[in-house]
């Protein structure tokens, strides 16, 4: 499931965000960071879902 949130994520940040912890701060964050530019926002994913997934295991 993380593969597939991070290809989520290189498509469209914000939606891999949103699938890894819902609607809050984080999605709010990535969204605005996309818009200002798709690098930052793609980074900012992209940790919020690899952090993420290892407080799960």
């Amino acid at each position: 499931m993380t593969c597939l949130r991070i290809v989520l994520s290189i498509l469209i940040p914000p939606l891999g965000v949103f699938l890894t912890v819902g609607i809050g701060l984080h999605f709010w964050l990535s969204i605005v960071l996309t818009i200002l530019g798709y690098v930052p926002g793609l980074v900012h994913a992209v940790w919020i879902i690899a952090t993420r997934s290892q407080r799960r295991r």
